[in-house]
């Protein structure tokens, strides 16, 4: 399974259905998988809410970085 494949994997079982609960959701947009580097988009009430970089970091990225040792980052696009 690639480094992709894995990120989607946590982001549809994981991530998406926590950010829903709130109005939100995210898109992954690319992975690099040489640099370990997942680019997300937040979407819905994340996308314009004041917190959106504090979910990124405390929630996103420590999960995926959790459940995936070769994330070393999630940056927003």
């Amino acid at each position: 399974m690639s480094l992709k494949e894995k990120v989607e994997e946590v982001i549809d079982k994981d991530i998406r259905p926590a950010l829903m609960r709130d109005g939100g959701n995210i898109a992954l947009v690319d992975v690099e998988e040489d640099k370990g580097i997942v680019k997300v988009q937040l979407l819905g009430a994340c996308g314009g809410c004041p917190m959106s970089q504090l979910t990124l970091t405390m929630v996103v990225e420590q999960h995926l970085r959790r459940k995936i040792p070769e994330v070393k980052k999630v940056i927003p696009v």
